[in-house]
């Protein structure tokens, strides 16, 4: 009886786990129980910082105001006529009582002539009715004339003198009407758009207006604000409430003006309260229609400690912010905000002077990263 043969040949996967072994125990020999592979480190994280600090911080209000003219008036003309010449330049400023416009005076010149030479006439005829008035007292004394031709001469007197009373009259509105000729600057301001040119004819009193002139200079910037905050306004505005005016495009120059009017009730559609501030706007850069970012200032406190608006961050469990230990790694600290601004944020607590928090490239932390600050791997870049 045949029996199976069995190969004595080790199997090739005994073969396989040999080698992995003297591999492996080759490789523990080579190096050592101390020199184990090991993962490198990570870069450290490029970031910027701010330091914490205790200054006096303002109360402010932050609100967007729209700049308004403190006067405007559209100048107008009392008579019609030609327009005979213009006396400045379209949008120059001009001062009040300044010489503007000329409208065609002859006509209004015959007309006062006319009444002159009315008011003359009549003023003859009622001298002779009361010569008249005298020589007829004496001769109906003597009955030489009748009560009744007397009292004739008495009313035709009178009736004279009520003449030339409305005779004066009218030669005071002549005498009007050629100087509205002339047309001047009720205010000073800076004009704007020409309605007509020279030649045109003018209307009287015409809804257009000839030209608009805006006293610029003060002038006045409307916001609103929240009604929470008017008690704080109420409060300070004896002391004089200062406000600060920054116009978008120009976002370095800031304008300081005072405010001047707080409006009698608050808007219920919005609960805010109107206000009004008064910039001395010598300079011109405040124009009536422009809309500016501003800050008013309700009081000032004074050692408060703050730290850059943009190191504070939020998460599930609150506010916190990464604070750069000495050993240029980081550890996330829980703080408590008082308020913030763009630029600034008062903290209550969880921070002391002198610390230095991260305000740029916190999404890459974790507490116990190793960080490096992006001015100073500009300033090595430079130096190699």
């Amino acid at each position: 009886m045949n029996r199976p043969h069995r190969s004595t040949a080790p199997s090739r996967s005994r073969v396989h786990r040999l080698l992995s072994l003297t591999t492996l125990a080759l490789l523990t020999v080579a190096c050592g129980p101390d020199e184990a592979p090991q993962r490198a480190a990570p870069p450290p994280v490029p970031v910027s910082v701010g330091q914490v600090k205790v200054t006096t911080v303002d109360v402010a209000v932050h609100a967007i105001g729209h700049v308004e003219p403190i006067e405007t008036v559209a100048v107008k003309a009392r008579i019609g006529g030609e327009l005979q010449a213009i006396h400045f330049t379209e949008g120059a400023p001009v001062t009040t009582g300044q010489l503007l416009f000329t409208i065609d005076p002859r006509p209004y010149r015959a007309a006062l002539a006319q009444a002159e030479a009315v008011l003359a006439r009549d003023r003859a005829l009622l001298a002779k009715a009361e010569a008249d008035i005298t020589r007829y007292a004496d001769l109906v004394e003597q009955d030489f004339v009748t009560r009744e031709q007397y009292d004739q001469i008495t009313a035709d007197a009178a009736a004279l003198r009520a003449a030339v009373a409305a005779d004066e009259a009218n030669v005071d509105t002549a005498r009007l009407n050629l100087e509205y000729c002339t047309v001047t600057a009720p205010i000073s301001g800076r004009t704007g758009n020409l309605t007509l040119k020279v030649g045109a004819l003018v209307k009287a009193n015409d809804d257009r207006g000839m030209v608009t002139i805006n006293r610029i200079r003060p002038i006045h910037v409307a916001f609103s604000v929240p009604a929470q905050h008017l008690s704080q306004v109420q409060a300070h505005r004896d002391e004089g409430v200062r406000v600060l005016a920054t116009l978008p495009t120009d976002g370095d120059t800031t304008a300081e003006g005072r405010l001047t009017f707080v409006d009698n009730a608050v808007d219920p559609t919005t609960s805010t309260i109107l206000l009004k501030a008064t910039f001395d706007n010598r300079d011109e850069r405040l124009w009536p229609g422009q809309f500016v970012d501003l800050r008013m200032i309700l009081a000032r406190e004074p050692d408060r400690l703050v730290c850059p608006a943009a190191a504070i961050q939020t998460g599930q469990q609150g506010q916190f912010v990464f604070v750069v230990r000495e050993d240029d790694t980081v550890e996330l600290r829980p703080v408590t905000v008082v308020r913030s601004d763009e630029v600034e944020a008062v903290i209550a607590d969880g921070l002391t002077a002198g610390e230095t928090v991260v305000t740029d490239g916190q999404l890459r932390l974790v507490t116990g990263s190793s960080v490096v600050v992006k001015d100073a791997v500009g300033t090595s870049g430079n130096g190699s």
